[in-house]
């Protein structure tokens, strides 16, 4: 009798799931050009149906029946593509100027509230362009922040991307602003500082059971040019003590992220078992063979590294010049050697006011193929990030994210940073075509 209750119990629910797909509202997308984000060409005029937030087919238009009833878009004279997806961000950071108090006014001087409302608008700005993913790397001081901009926007309160978020960062004892203030204070940090293997695994436990999806790591601080011209950073934790982070996450089912520029701390970053590393400014051919072995991702965050140089005659100038040549170099031989390579940016290191989309131009201007530098932020992003088919890509199963611009972006990568139609969870959040 408890069988056969269950068993109805059962057939009933399905009954009931299958008529709620059923009754979702139907809308479909006339696409002129479809770049898929797993093929490496695109396809001329397809028909996407969309049944509530999910993609239920994509077909040639010539074969497509179009559903009645269904909400239909017409893309005829766009090309198509997936939401994309920012694999490192800040949405806790505005391009802080030096005027108004730089990094520390954030910590010194503003709420908490009044953070969290920019960020806000770093997360509808993000969406404005087409991002519909971000993997959001620490909310520099501001806490858990991030978990709550990420409730809010999956409750439906605020516009905003999927987030992916890291919490509140992990460093060790002078390894983190701030910083410069008289030797007797005690001052606040941007990120968690720990010291020894317990104390790592511990605020891992802490971050991860508070809501963090990945955990960001500082394998090294500041940089500086050496007495040969070389570019050194400053190593932070230890082999061990990332050791015991990188057990603890992947004890939970999640990855940790590794800042890293060069040197020791990169390669403790490698030995420790760092599931991506974040910038990699110099990377040798023994680190690239390594992170090929072990299935690292790279995620090189360009654009950041090419702007704001201070004076060449100057030590900062120095180092930022020495960054920047490093970093191109290192991304050409991790392109080549065909290292795992994701899309970010580092935005809130440059203002959200400016396009997220400027990454992609230096990527293709290093040697990325556009259609690489499109998967990049993408179908691969979606890999690293355990997504696979459901975002990143235009295809039955995926969610509803979509993004249409005029022109062909495989011809000219800058028509990235102009979308004119974007579509997140099957719901039409901008629409110039209109």
């Amino acid at each position: 009798m408890r069988l056969r209750l269950a068993l109805l119990s059962l057939i009933c629910l399905m009954g009931w799931a299958s008529a709620q797909t059923a009754s979702a509202p139907l809308t479909v997308i006339r696409a002129g050009t479809l770049i898929d984000g797993k093929s490496d060409v695109s396809r001329r005029d397809q028909v996407i149906v969309i049944r509530g937030n999910r993609i239920e087919s994509v077909t040639d238009a010539a074969k497509a029946s179009v559903p009645g009833g269904a909400t239909i878009i017409d893309l005829s004279q766009a090309t198509v593509l997936p939401g994309l997806i920012d694999s490192h961000t800040h949405i806790f950071l505005q391009g802080e100027d030096p005027a108004e108090g730089g990094y520390d006014a954030n910590i010194l001087k503003y709420p908490l509230a009044f953070r969290a409302a920019r960020a806000t608008v770093s997360a509808r700005r993000a969406l404005e362009q087409g991002f519909t993913t971000l993997r959001d790397l620490e909310t520099e001081g501001a806490g858990y922040g991030d978990v709550g901009i990420q409730q809010a926007i999956n409750g439906g309160y605020i516009p905003g991307p999927r987030m992916i978020v890291a919490t509140r960062a992990i460093s060790t004892t002078g390894g983190y602003p701030l910083e410069g203030y008289a030797p007797e204070l005690e001052m606040p940090k941007g990120v968690q500082i720990v010291d020894g293997p317990v104390e790592a695994r511990k605020a891992a436990r802490e971050q991860l059971d508070k809501g963090a999806d990945w955990i960001k790591v500082y394998m090294t601080h500041r940089s500086w040019t050496g007495k040969n011209g070389e570019l050194v950073s400053q190593p932070t934790l230890t082999v061990e003590e990332l050791r015991a982070i990188v057990d603890e996450t992947h004890g939970w089912g999640k990855k940790v992220a590794c800042h890293a520029y060069n040197g020791i701390g990169l390669q403790r970053a490698l030995d420790g078992g760092c599931d991506s590393i974040e910038h990699g400014l110099e990377i040798t051919d023994a680190q690239i063979a390594q992170m090929l072995k072990q299935g690292t991702w790279y995620c090189p965050t360009l654009a950041v590294y090419f702007t704001d140089w201070a004076p060449a005659d100057t030590a900062a100038g120095q180092r930022d010049r020495k960054r920047a040549s490093a970093h191109e170099a290192s991304f050409r031989k991790a392109l080549q050697a065909g290292v795992k390579i994701v899309f970010g940016t580092d935005m809130g290191g440059i203002p959200w006011s400016e396009p997220i989309a400027q990454e992609f131009s230096r990527m293709v201007e290093l040697g990325m193929k556009p259609m690489d530098a499109i998967k990049s932020a993408t179908s691969r992003a979606a890999d690293m990030l355990e997504m696979q088919g459901e975002i990143g890509v235009i295809a039955p199963g995926a969610y509803a994210d979509v993004v249409a611009l005029r022109g062909d972006p495989l011809q000219d990568i800058k028509l990235l940073e102009n979308v004119a139609f974007v579509m997140k969870d099957g719901k039409v959040f901008r629409n110039d075509w209109k």
